[in-house]
């Protein structure tokens, strides 16, 4: 993995806006780890997929993030300030492409979701129940004193623990944030999505540097690969020498 500069991280925004979430970070990524190919990428679990986007966030954006929510009770929006270390889950050694779990007398054998699967759910854009679609990808067999079981058979708790040991084994999938309101003192947890906050600060990015490269092109008449090719501390220097706010 390796850092963007300017222009190739503005590049890699441009040719992602036109796509679904899980595209788009795939895209990020693509331009970010040329070790990966697109089919490995795309075969990355959830969470190590989100463990390299919230490290490639930090390289950009730093550390430090602002979440916001509203009050499920209220409506009053609450913040919470924090760190990506406060967010980042230890990472799992080098995992087995398919895990077992002992329940209910069964042997239930499963793989973790991935991009392929994000990608199959959203081609299915009037599928109710997204959940019980990634289950049914990622649950590849149930055997039971030497045969199989079909797998839409499984009941609550077993598919309930299927749930659980995938959270445990790719932690960083499944991320919450502990919330309070400051006008009820309401607690609540959301879960937290570092592709979509990563984009939403992006794209805020994106269009401020868009328009700090028009307002240096139009008072210098240079062009945008030169200004991308500054620093930002540079580029604000000349902004403020125009009186650009």
């Amino acid at each position: 993995m390796r850092r963007l500069t300017a222009a190739e991280l503005l590049e890699a925004w441009e040719n992602s806006i036109a796509y679904p979430a899980f595209q788009r970070d795939l895209n990020l990524l693509g331009a970010a780890c040329p070790e990966y190919s697109s089919d490995e990428l795309k075969s990355l679990s959830i969470g190590r997929r989100d463990g390299l986007l919230l490290t490639l966030r930090e390289w950009i954006f730093g550390t430090r993030l602002t979440a916001l929510a509203d009050c499920p009770a209220c409506g009053v929006r609450a913040e919470l300030e924090m760190s990506t270390a406060e967010i980042r889950m230890p990472q799992q050694p080098e995992l087995p492409a398919v895990h077992e779990l002992a329940i209910e007398n069964l042997n239930i054998h499963f793989r973790l979701p991935n991009g392929n699967d994000l990608a199959s759910l959203a081609a299915r854009r009037h599928l109710e129940d997204g959940r019980s679609f990634l289950l049914q990808c990622c649950i590849l067999s149930v055997e039971k004193s030497g045969g199989s079981e079909p797998k839409q058979n499984l009941s609550q708790a077993a598919i309930s623990a299927v749930i659980q040991e995938m959270a445990r084994l790719d932690s960083q999938a499944d991320v919450r944030l502990e919330l309070n309101c400051p006008a009820c003192a309401r607690q609540w947890s959301e879960p937290f999505n570092i592709g979509l906050f990563f984009w939403e600060e992006l794209q805020r990015w994106a269009l401020r540097l868009l328009g700090e490269v028009h307002s240096l092109a139009t008072a210098y008449g240079w062009r945008e690969a030169d200004i991308l090719s500054m620093s930002s501390r540079r580029r604000q220097l000349y902004l403020q020498m125009i009186g650009h706010e």
